[in-house]
C-alpha cells in the first residue's frame, strides 16, 4: 500500500550558491528562492498536500552580515505583503501561519505576520507554515519552559506547547547538504528525509513529483 503524504516539509536551501555560480550577486539567489517557494505552493495546492512547512529563516541566518540580514527581512516583507494580497490563497482557502521567534523581527514584519494569519485562519482546505527566526532546539527549549511547573511531563505535553504540533510525513532538503540543521527535532524523529543535490531556486514541480513517488515507495515501520 502507497504511503499517504499529508504534510510535507521543506529546507530551501542553496540560494546564494545558485547566484555565485552564475556570477550574480549572493542577495540575488534569495529573490529566485523566493520565486520558486510561490511555486511550491501552487503546485502543493495542485497535487493535494494538506500541509506544508518550509524551513525560510533560522535564528543561526540572522546573525549573518547585517547588511545581508537587512537584506533578507526587506525581502520576506515584500514577499509576505505580495501573498497577503494573491487571490490564489483566498480561491484554495489556504491557511498561512508563522512559526518561530517572530519578536527577533522588525514590528512593522512581526505585524504583516499577524494580519496574514488573522485573514487565513479561516481557510481550511490547506495549510503553509513558514518557520521563520525558527530554531528546533529554541522551540523545544520554550516548549519545556511552558509546561516545567508539571509535576511529570509526557509527550502529549511537549507536543502540544511547541509552535508548530503536527508531524510532516517526508522532508526534502536541496542544497547537496545532507544534515537536518536544526529543523523539527521533535516533529521528524519519523520523518523520510530525501537530499537533493540541486540548489533551491533549480527546483522543479518534477523535482517535487519525483520525491513525493519515492517516499510513496517507502516501508515505513516506525521502529516496528
Amino acid at each position: 500500500m502507497e504511503n499517504a503524504l499529508n504534510h510535507l516539509a521543506v529546507i530551501i536551501d542553496g540560494n546564494r550558491r545558485f547566484a555565485k555560480s552564475r556570477g550574480l550577486p549572493s542577495f540575488k539567489g534569495h529573490e529566485y528562492g523566493a520565486e520558486t517557494v510561490e511555486k511550491l505552493i501552487e503546485w502543493c495546492s495542485e497535487l493535494g498536500i494538506k500541509e506544508l512547512t518550509i524551513y525560510a529563516l533560522s535564528t543561526e541566518n540572522l546573525k549573518r552580515e547585517e547588511k545581508e540580514v537587512d537584506y533578507l527581512l526587506k525581502l520576506m516583507g515584500k514577499w509576505f505583503e505580495k501573498l497577503k494580497n494573491d487571490k490564489r490563497m483566498e480561491e484554495n482557502q489556504i491557511r498561512m501561519r508563522f512559526i518561530g521567534k517572530l519578536d527577533l523581527f522588525p514590528k512593522k514584519l512581526q505585524d504583516l505576520c499577524k494580519e496574514i494569519e488573522e485573514k487565513t485562519k479561516n481557510y481550511g482546505k490547506s495549510k503553509v507554515n513558514f518557520c521563520v527566526a525558527y530554531g528546533g532546539r529554541l522551540e523545544l527549549l520554550e516548549a519545556i519552559n511552558k509546561i516545567k511547573d508539571k509535576k511529570e511531563i509526557s509527550e502529549e505535553d511537549i507536543t502540544k506547547a511547541l509552535w508548530l504540533s503536527s508531524e510532516p510525513e517526508l522532508i526534502i532538503r536541496t542544497g547537496n547538504r545532507s544534515r537536518t540543521s536544526n529543523f523539527l527535532p521533535w516533529q521528524s524523529v519519523y520523518s523520510e528525509w530525501i537530499f537533493l543535490g540541486k540548489m533551491w531556486p533549480e527546483f522543479t514541480k518534477e523535482d517535487l513529483i519525483s520525491c513525493i513517488e519515492e517516499f510513496k515507495e517507502i516501508q515505513r515501520n516506525f521502529g516496528k
